[in-house]
């Protein structure tokens, strides 16, 4: 009897974990996620840009400070360009386009996961299984998607796992 207890929670276990790692392999090839090095050119010597104006047309952000000595009643200018400063934007627009793309697919997947579980009672061990994965996926697009997300959504987010979660107790937990 304990062995076939254990044996069940490795299958389950087993297939909540490959079933999400089958989901993230996937979408890796179905969306191209962007790369730094798309968007911002990497070059083994920077030059150093004395300039505002040199800065600004190369598509880089102007910094201007003054750094006190200590001591002294006078401060030293500091400039500096940063010349990744357009380019990192570009890149983070399309980093978070690509983070939404992967939240709405991980999340389909994971309610497709739940409702198949659900379809599968007589298989007590898979119909489990995928209704935990199907809820470990919500977990993992919210993770992902998390920083782009608004409050608003990152509360309608919290919402959605907490239904997902009570369902799947009430339907899987007797």
């Amino acid at each position: 009897m304990k062995q076939s207890i254990y044996l069940r929670w490795a299958v389950i276990f087993g297939i909540v974990i490959v079933l999400n790692l089958f989901f993230g392999y996937s979408l890796k090839i179905i969306y191209n996620a962007p790369e730094w090095e798309d968007f911002c050119e990497e070059k083994q010597v920077i030059e150093k840009i004395e300039s505002k104006d040199v800065c600004i047309e190369r598509g880089g952000q102007w910094n201007e400070s003054k750094e006190m000595i200590i001591g002294r009643d006078e401060g030293i200018e500091i400039n500096q360009c940063d010349l990744n400063f357009i380019c990192a934007k570009n890149f983070e627009t399309a980093r978070e386009s690509y983070e939404k793309k992967v939240f709405i697919t991980l999340i389909v997947l994971g309610v497709t996961s739940i409702v198949v579980g659900l379809f599968l009672g007589a298989f007590e061990a898979v119909s489990t299984a995928l209704s935990f994965g199907g809820v470990l996926s919500f977990v993992i697009a919210s993770i992902r998607y998390w920083q782009y997300a608004s409050e608003y959504l990152q509360v309608v987010i919290l919402g959605l796992a907490l239904t997902a979660l009570i369902y799947v107790g009430i339907k899987k937990i007797k």
